[in-house]
C-alpha cells in the first residue's frame, strides 16, 4: 500500500477522543489515515470530519479538520493517506 503525508495532529483532545489535523493536502470521509508518531501507529477509517464545528465531506490544503480518533495522538503525530 502507498502512503502520502496529508498533514500533522496539532492538537488532542481527551476527554472526546478528537484529533486537531492540518492539512497540507486534500482528505475526504471514507478515505483511510495512517497515523504515525514517536509512541503512536496504528491506521483508521474517516467516517466524520469536522471544520469548526461543521461537517464537511471533504477538506483540503490549509484546513485544520477535527476527527475522532480510535487511540491517543500526540502532538506533530503525522497522518499520511494510504492509498490501496
Amino acid at each position: 500500500m502507498e502512503e502520502k503525508e496529508v498533514g500533522t495532529i496539532t492538537h488532542y483532545y481527551g476527554h472526546v477522543s478528537v484529533g486537531i489535523i492540518e492539512l497540507n493536502d486534500v482528505l475526504k470521509v471514507g478515505d483511510t489515515v495512517h497515523i504515525k508518531g514517536h509512541s503512536s501507529d496504528f491506521t483508521q477509517l474517516i467516517d466524520s470530519m469536522e471544520i469548526e464545528h461543521a461537517g464537511v465531506q471533504e477538506a483540503k490544503k490549509g484546513d485544520v479538520i477535527g476527527l475522532k480518533i480510535s487511540q491517543k495522538v500526540h502532538v506533530n503525530d503525522k497522518v499520511y493517506k494510504v492509498n490501496p
